[in-house]
């Protein structure tokens, strides 16, 4: 196994993202220009939140609960982009458990008025599981980033045609009946989260998950500049966006990521008693039936054609810049790939699925 590690790790390291390391630093020759925000139409093709420099092609290899391989920087706490999405979908884990989300089928405005799912008839409608599906076609402006910037939004992942420019203005379906990756829309739950629990996101996913798993060291998640509200009770708090595409975001260790994997490994196994039950881990897991490659804000490897070389029971956390952070219960196993260029990711993971089919 270890020589198969080695020369996945090898091949990795040979395929570092094309992003600058220095988010400033102008692209060299063969690069690309650092970020995703820069893709988006003017005036939101700009930062809106810090960001910070990052470190070399990094990963971790877990199995049966021990690490089996590490290579570049595994304690260097990174930005890891939209992996931060899942982190909500295990937010709402811990929400759930603690009697606070008693049904996710309820319309969220009954349960949180005055914070933008009760200004029209159209979000009205959205409920709690559509939000953790992206299926809630919500409308409106978070945070100063209205929901149309995301419109037609293609990622790679996503096995349908593009329908249109990114950005541009794509009809409304009903709540639950279209699947879409917007950004606009996960920072809307995570404002929704954060009125739910009272409390900073930060504060309650490191009590909750990092610290119950044995890490934190390094962890910070930061909001954009204006995203500061007055939370009656409670004061000024700010909301944490669900990735860093406009900035901000979650900046933790790659060993840091296979800890929360493992938790839920053993979460779904019941292995251990934890903040968020083995129903909820299962859940996240299903298909949604509008996005059958898609579940609770984790992407899925139903018939092993998303993610050749992983199980088909899989769940995969991505992010922009070539994040992965891949539990696998078939495999027992938390694989965690950062700064990998996203042509060479499949070749990667192909690899590890070898070595891992050894132990």
């Amino acid at each position: 196994m270890h020589q198969k590690l080695e020369a996945a790790a090898a091949l990795a390291q040979a395929h570092e993202t094309p992003w600058p390391r220095d988010p400033a630093a102008a692209p060299a020759p063969g690069q690309q220009p650092w970020g995703v925000h820069h893709d988006d139409p003017p005036p939101y093709n700009r930062l809106f939140g810090p960001v910070h420099a990052r470190g070399p092609q990094s990963g971790v290899v877990w199995q049966h609960g021990r690490e089996r391989f590490a290579w570049g920087e595994p304690e260097r706490a990174d930005l890891t982009f939209s992996v931060a999405k899942t982190y909500l979908a295990l937010l709402a884990g811990v929400a759930e458990a603690q009697g606070l989300l008693p049904d996710l089928d309820r319309p969220v405005h009954r349960q949180l008025p005055g914070i933008g799912f009760d200004d029209s008839a159209h979000n009205r409608a959205v409920t709690w599981a559509q939000l953790l599906t992206q299926t809630s076609e919500w409308e409106g402006s978070c945070f100063g980033l209205p929901d149309t910037v995301d419109r037609w939004r293609k990622v790679a992942q996503d096995p349908r045609a593009a329908g249109g420019p990114k950005g541009g203005a794509r009809p409304l379906q009903s709540p639950g009946s279209y699947w879409e990756y917007n950004d606009v829309r996960i920072n809307q739950l995570a404002l929704a989260l954060l009125h739910l629990f009272r409390a900073p996101l930060p504060a309650v996913f490191l009590d909750q998950m990092l610290h119950a798993a044995g890490g934190g060291a390094g962890f910070a998640w930061r909001g954009y500049d204006d995203a500061w509200i007055d939370l009656p009770g409670v004061g000024r708090v700010q909301s944490v966006p669900g990735g860093s595409h406009w900035g901000g975001g979650v900046s933790i260790s790659a060993r840091d990521q296979a800890r929360i994997g493992q938790c839920m490994l053993e979460l779904q196994r019941g292995r251990r008693s934890g903040p968020i039950r083995a129903s909820w881990i299962d859940a996240m897991a299903e298909p949604s039936p509008v996005a059958p490659f898609y579940g609770r804000l984790v992407w899925l490897n139903r018939g092993g054609r998303n993610f050749p070389g992983a199980s088909e029971r899989a769940m995969m956390m991505l992010g922009a810049g070539g994040h992965t952070v891949w539990v696998d219960p078939v495999l027992d196993a938390v694989v965690v790939l950062r700064w990998l260029d996203a042509a060479s990711a499949p070749a990667v993971i192909r690899q590890i699925a070898a070595a891992l089919q050894d132990g």
